[in-house]
């Protein structure tokens, strides 16, 4: 975007958000004892500080119930399947290289707010041996570079990793996650660089797909639209997905709106994701049921191509698809799975309305069970 200039700053601790008051900022600073905060001047001029209630505070804000015990801070176990520093690898065909521990800024309910506690096995800034790990497993067709955010690094460094993975012959598509041309769209704005590195990658035999977190409508902002148009012209696809967010967009009609945005700038809307049992999430989750009839409603509001969301879960076992929600039943199925033997596996639950995790069902079914209310029926069908 030629002649644009902003320079962005950080923001790392409560005490120097200018729009808090003294008493705010003594009570929420409390708060970065246990987890991290960081923002910036862009992303907190998108707040309406007059609304107690405002979406996007409620997404940078932190918020006093994140003390509640809830949860655990690896919530879908990733470290289990850490195959060398920095890689994971759940799904046959898809490894992980997560490749930062910071972020543009930090969610509130974000599910890896582990990175940025501790230092652990899980994060690397040396790829040599995730590379020669994808490249001795020829199954690996996607890569996904995650962190943290992969756009905090310098174009150079993040198309030093790229040009790595594309020399491996079995792996197609490459993608990215991120959330800066929400959090810093000037990012992209003002780096040529990474527009024509995008354009290098994206238009021969492989693909580079930008797995975008766009969570409330506000954030497409004239920068932030204009950011990922200038990607979605280089030659990456572009798909979305958020978690149902309790404050964010547990709203049929807030959910619709975004839906017909993302169609209008040519961005799939992909996962709508369960809030992760996550140590400190409680607030921000949204039971499954209620989850269901939130995008139930708000599907009912778009066309098909808005439509294309699914809600999921990132289980422990693997991604699991809540496939509908009736007042006695509820069925899921296996979308992705880690165990072989779940492959499209299709469990059917007695719908418990408070349930926020397949945990919850689990333990759910077994009380029935116990207290006979269940009869001789299995806990779940499958086939």
């Amino acid at each position: 975007m030629k002649g644009v200039m902003k320079t962005v700053k950080y923001i790392t601790h409560i005490k120097d958000v200018p729009e808090l008051n003294e008493e705010e900022k003594g009570r929420l600073s409390k708060i970065e004892d246990k987890f991290a905060f960081r923002a910036n001047d862009y992303y907190l001029g998108l707040i309406h500080w007059d609304d107690p209630e405002d979406p996007i505070r409620r997404i940078i804000i932190p918020s006093e119930d994140e003390f509640l015990e809830w949860g655990a801070l690896d919530a879908s176990s990733e470290a289990k399947y850490v195959r060398v520093p920095g890689v994971e690898h759940k799904y046959r065909d898809t490894a992980l290289f997560i490749s930062q521990d910071t972020c543009g800024a930090f969610c509130r309910f974000c599910f890896r707010k582990r990175l940025f506690m501790h230092s652990n096995k899980e994060v690397t800034r040396r790829y040599e041996e995730g590379i020669e790990y994808i490249r001795n497993h020829p199954e690996i067709l996607n890569v996904l570079i995650t962190g943290g955010d992969p756009l905090i690094m310098a174009t150079s460094k993040l198309e030093g990793l790229i040009r790595q993975v594309v020399t491996i012959p079995h792996v197609k598509i490459i993608r990215i996650g991120t959330k800066i041309p929400l959090f810093n769209p000037y990012r992209i704005l003002e780096d040529p660089a990474l527009v024509d590195m995008i354009q290098r990658y994206s238009n021969g035999d492989k693909k580079i797909y930008l797995m975008v977190h766009i969570n409330h409508p506000r954030e497409l902002t004239k920068q932030s639209r204009q950011a990922l148009k200038m990607l979605r012209n280089a030659g990456a696809a572009i798909m979305n997905q958020t978690p149902l967010i309790r404050g964010v967009n547990d709203d049929p009609d807030v959910l619709a709106e975004l839906f017909l945005q993302l169609n209008i700038l040519d961005i799939s809307p992909y996962y709508i994701f369960q809030c992760r049992p996550t140590l400190g999430n409680k607030t921000y989750a949204v039971p499954i049921a209620e989850g269901w009839d939130i995008l139930e409603n708000a599907k009912d509001k778009v066309s098909g191509l808005g439509r294309r969301a699914r809600l999921v879960m990132s289980h422990k076992t693997g991604k699991i698809e809540i496939v509908a929600v009736t007042p006695e039943k509820t069925v899921m199925k296996y979308h992705r799975n880690a165990d072989p033997e779940n492959f499209a596996k299709v469990m059917i639950y007695k719908t418990n309305p408070n349930a926020y995790w397949l945990d919850d069902f689990e333990e759910y079914q077994t009380l029935l069970k116990e207290t006979g209310q269940e009869g001789d029926n299995d806990p779940y069908t499958y086939w």
